[in-house]
């Protein structure tokens, strides 16, 4: 029985790292005041019939903290990348020269910057919600072990333990959204 304690402590914790990990690639995204490959993430240019993300389809770096490049493996696809960046909303004007895609990447002004504060915390908000909704599926689920003849005492030491984990990935994740906030703030 005591294996199936710790197997409730153990499933709750791999998700909620699993929420950790998906608030810091989504984090990703977010500009900051440097330009960073993956503020590229996620969009999705027409390529040969199917939506495929851009990463998928060229090489993005970054030659200086003001410039990104795209240099897409088929150059017939330069102009469905284009459209692709221009459409995803990032505040980027993408420069096409034939053969790659430049992007300047402006400096943000204070206006943008509170907007990315905001949406990052949004960010951690939707994580602390994952992280309680994982305390309460892993609570329900250990009390239903009762019916298999797990002790209310054990029970109870399993909601102790799984409180304790949610506190903790919660400051974890306040901590996240601190040095977040700080990248975009600092000029």
């Amino acid at each position: 029985m005591e294996d199936e304690a710790k197997m409730v402590i153990e499933d709750a914790r791999e998700n909620m790292n699993a929420t950790i990990a998906h608030l810091e690639k989504e984090l990703l995204k977010i500009r900051t005041g440097k330009a960073n490959p993956q503020m590229l993430l996620g969009v999705k240019a027409e390529f040969y019939g199917a939506l495929t993300p851009i990463e998928q389809m060229s090489n993005i770096n970054t030659p200086d903290a003001r410039q990104i490049t795209v240099q897409p493996w088929d150059k017939s696809t330069l102009g469905a990348i284009e459209k692709a960046i221009m459409n995803a909303n990032l505040g980027f004007n993408p420069q096409n020269d034939g053969t790659l895609i430049r992007i300047a990447v402006p400096p943000l002004t204070e206006e943008r910057r509170l907007g990315l504060v905001k949406k990052a915390k949004a960010e951690g908000e939707d994580a602390k919600v994952a992280i309680r909704n994982i305390r309460r599926t892993s609570n329900e689920y250990a009390k239903s072990l009762k019916s298999d003849g797990l002790s209310e005492d054990l029970i109870e030491n399993i909601e102790i333990d799984i409180q304790e984990m949610t506190n903790m990935f919660i400051k974890k994740v306040d901590a996240i959204l601190v040095e977040k906030e700080k990248e975009i703030i600092t000029i």
